[in-house]
């Protein structure tokens, strides 16, 4: 009797461990688009129905007018490769009523869709913009990565000044970003970085900012040098640039699970909740992915 009773509370501990480590959705591709130099976000402009795509074309650092936004459609196919030209090595990509922001080295520019009018805003001491989004109000946030372990701000009213807004280091180097209500979530790339691999003796993990008092909470275990950041229904999708892996965050939980092995390189994301679809850059690939949820 006892035997039994043991073989039971091991069966119930295995299946709520299996339930629990089970993921609610399946991916499956639907295309994938060559061509791109060094992709590294990408934006879904619902008004249009288009995507914007950042091309790097260069050193993620280098000041080379090299950079430019690709415009795509929406079934993988390139309507204008250089969409945007003169850019430098434009990385994050975010759209607010028909403006489209992007960051750039220490610049965030913005630019209107309509007629591509670029109005472009200096950053003072930054060294790394990366990922980049806007809340309902029209604020803008950009992460710093490298150099420093900050968070950028462009008001929307006033004189239109960017401002570090954060500059802390248990942002362990922040990346991709996502705002999810009165709070701003942060992928890290992880500490003590090595110069020459970009490899860190800490993985990164993903942090939660309130947005009025800047509080700083650790909301997940380390477990990557985090790139891209998507908010979905119920948790988050995250690559890992370095290790080539797209994680998933079940929200109320700490540890990333593996979703798919990718290549090196796996970049900024983008999902769109309506359609539950996601779109991958691959940076060292010239690739974009597109994938839907399948249950």
């Amino acid at each position: 009797m006892k035997h039994a009773i043991y073989l039971y509370l091991v069966f119930s501990t295995l299946t709520i461990i299996n339930a629990q480590n089970k993921l609610p959705f399946q991916l499956e591709k639907d295309w994938e688009l060559k061509g791109l130099k060094n992709p590294e976000s990408v934006v879904l402009d619902k008004t249009n129905q288009v995507l914007y795509v950042s091309n790097v074309n260069g050193a993620p650092t280098d000041k080379d007018g090299n950079g430019f936004i690709s415009k795509i459609s929406l079934d993988g196919e390139i309507i204008e490769l250089e969409w945007l030209k003169g850019l430098d090595a434009p990385k994050g990509l975010t759209i607010h009523k028909g403006k489209l922001y992007v960051t750039d080295i220490n610049t965030i520019v913005e630019v209107d869709i309509a007629n591509k009018q670029v109005q472009r805003f200096t950053a003072k001491d930054a060294t790394f913009l990366n990922d980049i989004v806007a809340d309902k109000k029209g604020n803008i946030y950009a992460s710093n990565t490298f150099g420093l372990s900050g968070i950028y701000k462009l008001p929307t009213k006033g004189a239109r000044k960017v401002e570090l807004w954060l500059k802390d280091d248990k942002l362990n180097m922040p990346n991709g970003l996502s705002l999810s209500k009165n709070n701003l979530i942060a992928a890290g790339w992880g500490i003590d970085l090595d110069a020459k691999t970009f490899a860190t003796k800490t993985p990164g993990h993903l942090v939660k900012i309130n947005l009025k008092t800047k509080k700083i909470k650790t909301i997940s275990q380390p477990f990557g040098n985090l790139d891209g950041l998507s908010e979905t229904l119920h948790g988050f999708l995250i690559t890992d640039w370095l290790a080539g892996s797209l994680f998933y965050l079940r929200k109320g939980s700490d540890k990333g699970q593996l979703v798919i092995d990718l290549p090196q390189g796996s970049a900024d994301t983008y999902f769109d909740k309506a359609t539950k679809t996601l779109y991958i850059p691959l940076m060292l690939n010239n690739k974009l992915l597109k994938y839907h949820f399948k249950k």
